[in-house]
């Protein structure tokens, strides 16, 4: 199963069937600060909901489809991070993640997409990589704005939320705008 280490205190790893009590864990317990974010909070009430979910990351994996992957910090279970369907024509994929409330602030996710984005363009070879926030997510904008991509506009109303429409922001990184040395620091 896939296995990433991004650094000494971060690994990202594929969830299989044993993870769903963990997971649900994880969400149960953030869901007031995920839920205005996140529209499939509120369907996730049991560890059976994530079944076939994780059957789903499983088999997008085993098709070369990109990878939805649990972030542990010293090993514990903080948040997500997923590579969205890949366009291996257009050689393009998108990035998401979410992070536990008490796990912000370490740069969790910042060193974790500038690992990812360096397997992307040095080891899948792709040209372009997407990640798309709520445009009143501010934590969320600035993690692709930290790491050098480029805002390319807003989706209006990209996105309904329970009871809104949320603006949608998309950032975007080609391989031609990646700086090696940057993404090393």
């Amino acid at each position: 199963m896939f296995s990433f280490k991004v650094d000494e205190q971060i690994k990202l790893e594929l969830l299989q069937q044993h993870h769903k009590e963990e997971l649900y864990s994880l969400i149960d317990a953030n869901r007031a600060h995920l839920r205005p974010w996140l529209v499939w909070v509120d369907k996730r009430q049991s560890p059976a909901d994530f079944e076939p979910v994780i059957h789903m990351w499983i088999t997008n994996y085993a098709n070369n489809n990109g990878f939805d992957a649990g972030i542990r910090w010293e090993g514990q279970l903080v948040g997500m991070i997923a590579l969205h369907y890949i366009d291996w024509k257009n050689k393009a994929t998108s990035i998401g993640y979410f992070l536990a409330e008490d796990a912000q602030g370490k740069g969790i996710i910042t060193k974790s997409i500038q690992s990812l984005v360096t397997y992307l363009f040095e080891e899948l070879d792709l040209q372009r990589i997407e990640i798309q926030c709520a445009a009143t997510n501010s934590k969320s904008i600035g993690i692709p704005k930290k790491l050098g991509f480029f805002e390319e506009g807003v989706k209006r109303d990209g996105q309904w939320l329970y009871d809104h429409y949320e603006d949608i922001v998309t950032f975007s990184l080609l391989k031609s705008d990646w700086n090696k040395e940057a993404a090393s620091l």
